[in-house]
């Protein structure tokens, strides 16, 4: 990867989404400065792969906005701003082709040459020796990563993540977040992490915010969030005591 900052601050507003009579997403702030990382927590239902998709501007919002440095979706440019932006999902799908076509890929649609950073990426998230496999063919961990590569291929301004190592060891785990950590490191970009392990969210966030029944409840420092947090719903998430 190049050593290029790429990041963008991403942002929402008055963002909100009604997925059925008895279930709205409606969030009235977020914001992500580049570089930073945001651990999105929540039990099973609270909007969080919703809520990314919005970010990702793979869905329409009913009201509000999402922006990159400022600039909405729906202004001129909007592909542009698009392209900036990967999503990796919970269950991802890889093309047809090879494990290496797949990373590359990634690339080429960016019009970003392809020399030396698909082998290191490969390398990173030891997919090097699957690179010639076919994609079609690997098991439900090395899907993950392979999407993750392709995610981190495209150098983008903003990485949005839902679980991305739901169904990998703990040794892969650790992988991941090193590339992701690195990645963020050289490029800067905003970067959204649904999960599910608060431990992991600890690790690797600089800002948490917890996301209940589609509200945001609070967002602040990890250290703040996971010690002193200001609402007692927070707290009893954290503790296991909230039923849900």
């Amino acid at each position: 990867m190049t050593d290029c900052k790429s990041g963008a601050r991403l942002s929402a507003r008055g963002l909100s989404k009604r997925l059925s009579e008895s279930f709205q997403l409606a969030v009235d702030s977020l914001d992500v400065a580049a570089g930073e990382t945001l651990a999105l927590v929540g039990p099973t239902g609270s909007g969080k792969s919703t809520l990314l998709r919005l970010l990702a501007g793979l869905v329409s919002a009913d009201q509000g906005t999402v922006a990159l440095d400022g600039i909405p979706f729906g202004a001129a440019g909007d592909d542009a701003l698009r392209r900036r932006i990967a999503w990796v999902p919970q269950t991802p799908l890889l093309l047809r082709g090879s494990v290496r076509y797949n990373v590359e890929y990634g690339r080429r649609i960016r019009g970003l040459a392809c020399d030396g950073v698909v082998d290191e990426l490969l390398k990173s998230l030891e997919l090097d020796k699957l690179a010639e496999q076919s994609a079609r063919t690997l098991s439900g961990g090395q899907t993950q990563l392979t999407a993750l590569a392709r995610a981190l291929a495209t150098e983008p301004s903003v990485l949005l993540l839902d679980e991305p190592t739901a169904n990998l060891d703990p040794a892969r785990v650790a992988l991941v977040e090193r590339s992701i950590g690195a990645s963020t490191e050289k490029l800067a970009p905003a970067v959204v992490w649904a999960t599910h392990n608060l431990f992991q969210a600890r690790r690797t966030a600089k800002k948490a915010c917890l996301l209940l029944d589609g509200a945001v409840v609070e967002t602040s420092p990890v250290e703040t969030f996971f010690a002193l947090s200001s609402d007692r719903r927070t707290a009893d998430f954290l503790a296991g005591k909230m039923i849900y």
